[in-house]
């Protein structure tokens, strides 16, 4: 890996690279989506058959495009009994994480006659998307249906990309039944999220989408944002590692190249205040590439957006990933909670040496739907709160309206709005 000295202008043009990654600046494709949509939009399933087809490979039509209990119980004959296990007890952990977030309604009155409160309602029907292609996540699935279904969403339909013989992953169908998912449907791509954001004959219209996909997904959840609610626009997966001299080299190297792995797109950065660990840092990288099976895509990935930044301080080292804000930070130095109280920007932060980040992707239980690209300065990891919402509640007595109508009329003929100064005053027009 290389390794650069952190500078300013170092910082910057790492970023600028950084940034080149993001689903904004992939306009050539645009169009193509545009496309898609609203190819779905008029011609609803006619046109997701055509599109699953024409990208999967896969006849899919009305009889099959939702998957079936007969296949759900094919699929626990196919999973591995020990993976199951290990699902199952994941859930565990992402279940009780996520229970931690619910929020109940509340009121507030007082003795004058005043009621206010917030009231929390689960959202209808979610969109739950599940990548499909190059790997298979099952593990996704648990982090975006567990959420939801904490929540208490009515219905949670799942999307994902068939096999060209139509089939689903059975680990993929596995998860989604373990978790909660009520409906499984067989088409992925943008063709998918606009069968989610407009509705067709066999996909109903989803309330909000939510999960990661490749740049097309991506760009199609830009696209129907306000038709229906996202979660977050997701970019390649990221890692930044905070490290001083007390750090094991050969385990932030391995965590390292963790994310590396997922596509040449991943970031892997490495900030440390010491040289030396730098230079072992690198060195087993090196030794890793050797042995591991995906080492071409990580050497693609390290090649374009891999580094080893050496600081002078740890405050330069925390300032530097506080500007990137990275996905997954974790922190390896001999005070790692010291330095957690002065992060303000990550996804996930993993504290200590033990916490590597396949950890929180798989087992621990916060959720590993993360923002991307920098956008953790203003987003957070997907949540129970991101599959309800909040109505307000306003209740006033006649005797608490009257104490103050003529303040509200005031109010509202200061801004030129005489028929919202007359709701209020017809209530008490006897007076005048």
């Amino acid at each position: 890996m290389r390794i650069i000295k952190l500078t300013q202008d170092t910082k910057k043009n790492m970023q600028q690279d950084l940034l080149k990654r993001s689903p904004n600046n992939y306009g050539q494709y645009e169009a193509s989506v545009k496309e898609i949509l609203d190819r779905v939009k008029e011609e609803k399933d006619k046109a997701v058959f055509a599109f699953t087809e024409k990208f999967d490979g896969a006849k899919i039509d009305a009889s099959n495009i939702q998957v079936t209990e007969e296949e759900i119980a094919q699929a626990y004959e196919k999973i591995d009994e020990n993976l199951l296990a290990v699902m199952r007890r994941s859930l565990v952990n992402i279940r009780e994480y996520h229970e931690k977030q619910k929020r109940n309604s509340w009121f507030d009155s007082s003795k004058d006659g005043i009621i206010l409160g917030q009231k929390i309602t689960p959202i209808q029907r979610a969109g739950v998307y599940v990548p499909g292609g190059k790997a298979v996540y099952p593990s996704s699935v648990l982090m975006n249906v567990v959420p939801a279904k904490v929540a208490g969403v009515e219905e949670i339909l799942m999307v994902t990309p068939p096999g060209k013989d139509g089939s689903v992953n059975p680990n993929t169908l596995v998860a989604a039944k373990e978790a909660g998912a009520d409906r499984i449907f067989k088409v992925g791509g943008a063709q998918a999220i606009a069968a989610l954001a407009y509705g067709t004959e066999s996909i109903p219209k989803a309330d909000k989408i939510v999960g990661p996909g490749n740049i097309y997904v991506a760009l199609a959840k830009k696209a129907v944002y306000g038709h229906v609610s996202i979660d977050s626009i997701a970019g390649p997966s990221e890692i930044l590692v905070i490290a001083d001299e007390t750090a094991n080299a050969r385990y932030v190297a391995a965590d390292l190249l963790s994310q590396a792995e997922h596509d040449e797109l991943a970031s892997a950065i490495l900030i440390t205040t010491c040289e030396k660990l730098a230079a072992e840092v690198s060195a087993e990288v090196d030794g890793f590439l050797k042995e591991l099976s995906r080492a071409d895509i990580i050497k693609k990935s390290l090649e374009n957006y891999g580094y080893i930044l050496v600081a002078d301080t740890m405050d330069e080292a925390i300032e530097a990933a506080n500007e990137i804000a990275s996905e997954h930070l974790e922190i390896q130095t001999a005070d790692p909670f010291e330095v957690m109280t002065k992060i303000r920007n990550a996804g996930a932060i993993f504290i200590g040496e033990y916490a590597s980040e396949p950890l929180g992707d798989y087992f621990a239980g916060p959720n590993h739907i993360l923002p991307t690209n920098g956008t953790a300065r203003f987003f957070s990891p997907l949540c129970v709160d991101d599959f309800v919402k909040k109505s307000s509640i306003i209740s006033y007595s006649r005797d608490a309206l009257r104490a103050v109508h003529e303040e509200i009329e005031l109010f509202a003929r200061a801004e030129e709005l005489t028929a919202h100064a007359n709701s209020i005053h017809v209530r008490f027009e006897e007076q005048s």
